[in-house]
């Protein structure tokens, strides 16, 4: 295992130190990661790191030593970037947020997905508990201005949930359980006969939420697929989606 590991991290992965540590709420943190390969990285809003957040700890296995972060920011030109990490899920990457310290040394590999912002549009919903909190934000930090937004952030405590990077607050908090599909869809009901011209939703967080309103909008709906843009973080009936 530690051939594997040590070829993971000198061939496939690049390299950051954690040069800050800041509580953002009771179940948050950001980190911030600095290091040439950020300066010279390609980015897209809404890409995301692959993190091996596992080296060294031999009782895990391979796929618990990697996880899956949303950049919140990033500065090219100082060759830093921020993560917001949610810690309530309690699963292998919520205790790596919890322990980790400013000067250690990370590994990572850039994944850019699907899941990323797409400014063609009118309208937008976007819908998401804590954990997606961040990529929501650069979401709608990269979609353009004069854009009517709507949105349904939820979280069972609202004071875990924290502003932008700029200290604003640009979505709806609520307070609500965990996956509360069927009160998201209330609202939704009222919500999209609202909306104006051309309008795509981005649902994102808890993979049973992420599923029934995904449903909702092609079944209820009828929107069509590329409308619908879906990115399960995590399940706490599971282990990986972090």
């Amino acid at each position: 295992m530690r051939i594997l590991e040590n070829f993971i991290k000198t061939v496939i992965l690049e390299e950051a130190t954690i040069t800050e540590k800041v509580t953002l709420s009771n179940k948050a943190y950001r980190i911030r990661l600095q290091g040439d390969s950020i300066r010279k990285a390609t980015f897209t809003p809404g890409a995301f790191l692959r993190m091996a957040i596992g080296i060294g700890k031999e009782e895990l296995s391979m796929k618990d030593k990697i996880r899956s972060y949303s950049v919140w920011d990033i500065d090219k030109e100082k060759g830093t970037l921020d993560l917001a990490i949610a810690t309530h899920s309690n699963g292998v990457g919520s205790q790596w947020a919890k322990d980790c310290k400013e000067g250690d040394t990370i590994y990572y590999k850039w994944k850019k997905g699907n899941f990323i912002a797409d400014d063609s549009a009118e309208s937008y919903i976007m819908i998401g508990d804590l954990s997606a909190l961040p990529h929501l934000y650069m979401i709608n930090r990269n979609i353009g201005k004069d854009k009517q937004i709507v949105s349904v952030i939820y979280n069972s405590n609202k004071s875990e949930l924290f502003p932008d990077i700029d200290g604003h607050f640009p979505f709806h908090f609520y307070k609500l359980p965990e996956n509360p599909y069927h009160e998201i869809i209330t609202k939704l009901k009222d919500i999209t006969p609202t909306l104006k011209g051309k309008t795509l939703v981005y649902i994102a967080g808890d993979s049973r939420t992420c599923i029934a309103l995904n449903h909702f909008f092609k079944k209820e709906l009828h929107w069509d697929t590329k409308r619908i843009k879906t990115k399960p973080f995590w399940n706490p009936e599971k282990q990986g989606l972090e």
